[in-house]
């Protein structure tokens, strides 16, 4: 794609004078905002300093014509003030916008954005992270409208569902008594809730390291001594100690049933539960059966 350049841009550029370098800004889904750039000190434009010496360094970069998704690579050091390790471990960077510019340092006014994209895949590791940047054709590979399935495709709390969240009977709160490999929880203050009432939902640090981070609950257990029994479907990050507090919302197993009998939320159910599966499409009609094309869901 033919760019539009500044005047003195277009200038320097063909003067050959080496007074360019790259500058990143990066918004993590969070709000957090970061600028980094390859000079050796401070820049500013556009309301953002982008900060030097940060040890971010990019890969080069193919750009092709079509829908190809344009990658590059961004190694970084962990030692950064700007990015740590625990940062990248409770996935605040994934899925973060990024904008490359061209600045003129000696005049930031004279700059051109050389592309967008996300951050996708990130690995670390004990002094260094390297993350994939992927282009904006990147989200044409994502997902779109309504799925038709016989299980709902809303989020429980969503718009779409309707269910609010805030309800005191699918919220809860407690803390910690005991964590078994930081993934087995044994928890007080949901004594109220019966069995399985908070599988499938979501866990909210709210102290301790791992403050601020959300976990899929895989399983809720009231055990025979009245004691909570919680399985995530991941470790913490961070190790769990007695005390920590958390928030958890009840889970939804987006079958009609539930729906109905959990949530009194069956008028808004977004699946299809009598739609015919594959052993239907795949059937013959029968000598003797009832062929005349009606509801296989009659009352």
């Amino acid at each position: 794609m033919k760019k539009s350049l500044p005047p003195s841009l277009g200038a320097t550029l063909a003067s050959g004078v080496t007074t360019l370098c790259t500058c990143w800004r990066v918004e993590r889904l969070d709000g957090a905002l970061f600028g980094f750039t390859d000079h050796d000190r401070p820049l500013t434009f556009a309301g953002l300093t982008y900060e030097p010496a940060s040890g971010f360094t990019a890969s080069d970069v193919a750009v092709s014509l079509g829908l190809a998704v344009d990658t590059m690579e961004v190694e970084g050091a962990l030692s950064s003030e700007a990015i740590t390790e625990a940062d990248i471990a409770l996935g605040l960077w994934d899925n973060a916008r990024i904008e490359i510019w061209r600045v003129d340092w000696s005049d930031v006014a004279d700059r051109v954005i050389l592309r967008k994209g996300s951050i996708g895949e990130i690995g670390r590791g004990e002094i260094a992270f390297q993350a994939e940047m992927r282009g904006l054709a990147h989200e044409l590979n994502q997902e779109r409208g309504r799925t038709f399935q016989k299980l709902c495709d809303a989020v429980v709390g969503d718009a779409r569902c309707g269910v609010s969240l805030a309800d005191p009977d699918f919220a809860g709160a407690g803390a910690v008594e005991t964590a078994i490999d930081d993934r087995i929880l044994l928890v007080s203050g949901l004594d109220a809730f019966e069995d399985g009432w908070f599988a499938q939902g979501l866990l909210a640090w709210t102290s301790g390291d791992n403050s601020g981070a959300r976990v899929e609950v895989a399983g809720h257990l009231v055990q025979a001594s009245n004691s909570v029994r919680l399985q995530l479907w991941r470790r913490a990050e961070r190790p769990v100690e007695t005390g920590d507090a958390f928030t958890i919302t009840a889970g939804c197993g987006k079958t009609f049933a539930i729906c109905q009998q959990k949530f009194a939320n069956g008028v808004n159910f977004r699946g299809f539960p009598h739609m015919p599966g594959n052993d239907v499409a795949l059937s013959v009609a029968k000598k003797g059966g009832e062929n005349d094309g009606g509801s296989l869901f009659n009352d």
